[in-house]
């Protein structure tokens, strides 16, 4: 069972240590942000490898016939590149989703329990 907090107050520090030990506040949300931010920088970084991959491979053989393979090289690495920023930010987004559910189930619970019980209708009747 949860602790009690104080409705007005502020969380104190030794609270939150151990809201943050018992699982009763979840970490994972600003994580989350964390993640995406690191994993959209690895995919830069293959960014900078496509446009560096399509340069070199123009510059290495110096002919039109160089150039006109290393366009479709970047653009190709760049559209896949686009596409893998959409699935990072969509995975992303979906574990943010799925902690924010739990938060919204977690006030629920937390609203139902203190409101007063009601007398439950047996399930074998229609009134």
């Amino acid at each position: 069972m949860p602790s009690p907090k104080p409705a007005d107050s502020a969380q104190t520090p030794r609270q939150f240590i151990w809201d943050l030990l018992t699982f009763d506040r979840l970490l994972t949300g600003p994580v989350v942000h964390l993640i995406y931010w690191a994993g959209l920088s690895v995919i830069v970084l293959g960014g900078f490898t496509v446009v560096g991959g399509a340069i070199g491979l123009a510059v290495k053989d110096g002919t039109l016939l160089g150039v006109a393979l290393a366009f479709p090289v970047l653009v190709a690495g760049l559209l896949v590149l686009s596409a893998l920023a959409l699935l990072w930010r969509g995975f992303c987004e979906f574990y943010v989703a799925v902690f924010r559910i739990s938060e919204d189930l977690r006030a629920m619970r937390e609203r139902d329990e203190a409101q007063p019980t009601a007398p439950r209708r047996s399930e074998g009747t229609l009134f």
